[in-house]
């Protein structure tokens, strides 16, 4: 399987670079995995597609402002650094602008002193290990300072911060927002639950690698990055009386879907617990619990592109996306939605 098999042309214009003043009037691809069958609607009809008795299962985790503008302490240097994953005792696995000049030893501050930093080492993909000093507590000084992490793709500023978080983020921890819960209002969902579907809340704290394309020409040789992933013993119940009782799991995400995935087993029980995952899902793969995803439109050739294509096959996704492009849907982290049933 060749990672070109999932590229496809994108218009730039369709690239969204401005969430929504409305979060739920985006538009919604309803796509039947089975027949390639498209449907197109606004997302307020998601209801329409759920049933009584399924389960929505939800990525609360929370974006944090992990984009720091600073200098090289000495030179004056101006920095970048995002922070990707906290390591302990005030670590952090980072990446930085510009990356060359960031050698073991290399001081930095932010926001006149507030923060300051030293490089520690060279992590793989050279990434690095950076310790902070400060004093007070930690993330206020990031929230003071810090900037959301926007895809490299998104040009605009961002004017409100909470509009790159989803309406149930809870738990701080990404780099990057699970996108197809900002279509979701708390209305919606207490709509959702009224008609007698259970929402299950998982934990993945998403990471940058997610937005990376894959560089490798043959897809199994891919290396996937780790995210931790929680499940709490009350998420399992729910999923797992979903299962037994006939009903649906819905996963709205990628990041929902690949954390059930990981906390299952053989048998399709999914287990309370947490961990790192690196599961890497594509064509081939054989899902253990979900049924039904609620999702975003992707980069070409990334490894999302082809989560998606494993649940509802290579062949009717690429048409699906070819049939987006020409009906001017909005794509990537403030695009429209699709759901495959």
């Amino acid at each position: 399987m060749k990672t070109v098999d999932f590229a496809y042309d994108l218009p730039e214009e369709l690239i969204a670079q401005d969430p929504l003043e409305d979060r739920a009037s985006s538009r919604l691809m309803v796509l039947d995995k089975s027949t390639g069958e498209i449907i197109h609607r606004g997302f307020r009809d998601i209801t329409e597609y759920l049933r009584p008795g399924d389960c929505l299962v939800i990525n609360d985790t929370k974006v944090i402002p992990a984009r720091l503008i600073g200098e090289r302490e000495g030179t004056g240097g101006k920095v970048e650094v995002l922070l990707l994953k906290r390591k302990g005792d005030n670590v952090w696995e980072t990446l930085v602008k510009p990356g060359r000049k960031a050698r073991p030893g290399m001081r930095l501050t932010f926001g006149d002193g507030l923060l300051r930093a030293e490089v520690l080492e060279i992590a793989e993909e050279g990434n690095r290990l950076i310790r902070f000093e400060y004093e007070g507590i930690f993330e206020e000084i990031l929230d003071a300072l810090g900037q959301m992490p926007l895809p490299p793709y998104i040009t605009h500023k961002l004017q409100d911060k909470n509009r790159y978080q989803t309406v149930y983020a809870k738990y701080e921890g990404s780099a990057a927002a699970p996108t197809a819960g900002l279509h979701f209002t708390k209305e919606l969902l207490q709509q959702i639950a009224d008609m007698g579907i259970a929402i299950a809340n998982v934990t993945l704290h998403v990471g940058l690698g997610t937005f990376r394309p894959v560089k490798v020409d043959d897809v199994e040789s891919h290396h996937m990055h780790t995210e931790f992933y929680q499940v709490t013993e009350g998420a399992a119940q729910i999923i797992n009386d979903t299962k037994r009782n006939g009903g649906r799991v819905i996963c709205v995400g990628t990041t929902s879907c690949r954390t059930v995935e990981s906390a299952s087993d053989e048998s399709g029980i999914i287990h309370a617990g947490e961990g790192e995952t690196d599961i890497f899902i594509y064509p081939g793969y054989r899902f253990r619990i979900l049924d039904c995803l609620i999702t975003n439109f992707h980069l070409p050739e990334s490894t999302l592109l082809m989560l998606v294509s494993a649940l509802a096959g290579k062949e009717h996704i690429m048409n699906a996306y070819v049939e987006a492009v020409k009906e001017r849907y909005r794509f990537f982290s403030f695009g429209d939605a699709m759901i495959i049933v």
